[in-house]
């Protein structure tokens, strides 16, 4: 496993972390301030700013992008299917101009959660074949811009509303039946927020190989968790075996940069250079 006691290279910062405290541009500044080498924005903070300035913001800064967040919520009805369709495809283009390695993919949940508007359905298996149909109709247009797909399985707790593939072997399961050849079209990005949990997850994470593994993002989970959403912890805060899930995953090959994506109403409270410092010493230490 990498030593990352001696610098923060190979940290790369989700910009939800710390997306109260500035805009994406910003962002961008305080982390070549402070040596961050690479991010992962979302797609609501590229649009606020702009994509042609959100660009030239990454390459001014000389940062890499560790994946983008994030395409999916295909579930939805058939009057907005053609729209969650053109949305993904808008994704992709988005990405590839900002010059990511992958769209994360969060799949969504039930259609009148994953695409407001749509009729309400209890249908949580219709929901996931939905997902099957939809993530290989975006390989489609995907594989002619060379964009790699990452499915985030998501806790459980989400299944209703985000997404309806809740474990790594559900996303897995996808990846063989849609990408058998394992041509690096299609893979997983696992949370450590979303999968700890798991009695499965090293079996899985062994099954991935490196060739699945397209992205791996760190945060904690505290005990009492007060806000299912907006409670996540700053690594070593909380109960994940951090360490443990970094070690199965390098040891199938991958890498790539750790992320820290915490999404905490704690953290947006403080000032943005303090919580990446927090950040790079808890990666030096915990991760």
């Amino acid at each position: 496993m990498r030593d990352f006691s001696g610098d923060h290279r190979w940290l790369s910062l989700n910009t939800a972390t710390v997306r109260k405290q500035g805009d994406l541009v910003a962002i961008i500044e305080a982390c070549a301030r402070h040596g961050i080498r690479a991010i992962d924005p979302w797609r609501d903070q590229v649009a606020a700013v702009g994509l042609d300035r959100a660009v030239r913001a990454v390459r001014d800064a000389g940062l890499e992008l560790s994946g983008y967040c994030r395409g999916g919520m295909f579930t939805a009805d058939a009057v907005h299917r053609i729209e969650a369709r053109d949305d993904n495809r808008r994704a992709i283009d988005e990405a590839r101009a900002l010059g990511a390695p992958c769209i994360v993919l969060v799949v969504g949940g039930l259609p009148q959660y994953s695409r407001p508007g749509s009729a309400a359905s209890k249908d949580i298996v219709a929901a996931r074949t939905q997902v099957h149909d939809a993530i290989a109709e975006m390989m489609e247009y995907a594989g002619q811009a060379n964009m790699p797909l990452a499915i985030e399985p998501l806790h459980p707790a989400y299944a209703a509303d985000r997404a309806c593939v809740n474990t790594t072997k559900q996303a897995l399961d996808i990846c063989d039946q849609l990408d058998p050849e394992r041509t690096g079209a299609l893979g997983v990005a696992l949370d450590v927020y979303h999968i700890w949990w798991d009695p499965e997850v090293m079996t899985q994470i062994a099954r991935a190989g490196s060739d699945r593994l397209l992205a791996f993002h760190v945060c904690d989970w505290l005990v009492p968790t007060r806000d299912i959403l907006n409670d996540r912890g700053m690594m070593g805060d909380g109960v994940i075996d951090i360490k443990s899930a970094r070690a199965a995953v390098e040891a199938q090959g991958y890498a790539g940069y750790s992320e820290i994506e915490i999404f905490s109403n704690d953290w947006w409270a403080m000032p943005m250079d303090e919580v990446l410092q927090t950040c790079i010493a808890r990666h030096r230490t915990v991760v």
